[in-house]
């Protein structure tokens, strides 16, 4: 267990769950703010309220970096190390969404305004012209939100994909000390070979995983189109 304390009493362990549940809290904002989009509702109370969240997270990120390197086992230290990094990355990550939302809002709210102006003028055809544009112009963001949505599930995908081989990296060096402590104290050939062999489908999973991913995604992007 860390022993680092900040300065309001709490341990490492308590400034990384109070980052955890702010984290869990902004992206729930997130996710209901794209509901209300998709919606073509607008909430500025709850974008401020998660706007204000991820800034709390990146303050108790700060935090926790200073901690993780007081602590003087090895071992723990590059635990907490990659605890704190992965709040950043996710902190980041809201950020990044939470900026596309906003910059879509404000341009549907420009565009929305130009629209107003427009049938503010209109009258007769012109006005029915400006309804077909208009409907138009729904159905393209309900096409770009689509895509939004897709591109955002690759770049996590992408990103969990990159975990993934970092943790069987870390994994097959483990197992490479293991198999040789086992060789050590004589253990069989046949249970070595049934260890290999299950690395061996493990390895033939990811890659299906991966190949399968592609595949749905290649068959999204045909049917949104």
């Amino acid at each position: 267990m860390a022993s680092g304390i900040v300065g309001g009493g709490g341990s490492l362990s308590d400034v990384y769950s109070s980052a955890k549940r702010i984290l869990l809290k902004a992206r729930d904002g997130i996710e209901r703010l794209e509901r209300f989009e998709s919606s073509s509702m607008d909430s500025p109370d709850l974008a401020s309220s998660v706007k204000r969240d991820i800034t709390e997270v990146r303050s108790l990120c700060s935090n926790m970096d200073a901690l993780w390197r007081s602590i003087p086992v090895k071992s723990q230290r590059d635990l907490w190390r990659r605890k704190t990094e992965q709040v950043g990355e996710e902190a980041e990550y809201l950020n990044q969404s939470l900026e596309k939302y906003m910059s879509r809002n404000q341009r549907k709210m420009l565009e929305a305004k130009e629209r107003a102006d427009l049938l503010g003028r209109a009258s007769g055809e012109g006005a029915h012209i400006l309804q077909i544009y208009d409907e138009e112009a729904q159905a393209m963001n309900s096409v770009k939100n689509s895509k939004r949505m897709l591109e955002e599930s690759f770049s996590s995908g992408v990103a969990i994909l990159s975990k993934y081989a970092e943790q069987r990296d870390r994994l097959k060096s483990a197992q490479r000390k293991a198999l040789d402590v086992l060789n050590t104290v004589g253990l069989s050939n046949s249970v070595l070979r049934l260890i290999e062999r299950r690395n061996r489908v493990d390895t033939w999973i990811k890659y299906a995983g991966m190949i399968a991913t592609l595949v749905i995604l290649y068959l999204f992007i045909r049917w949104t189109r």
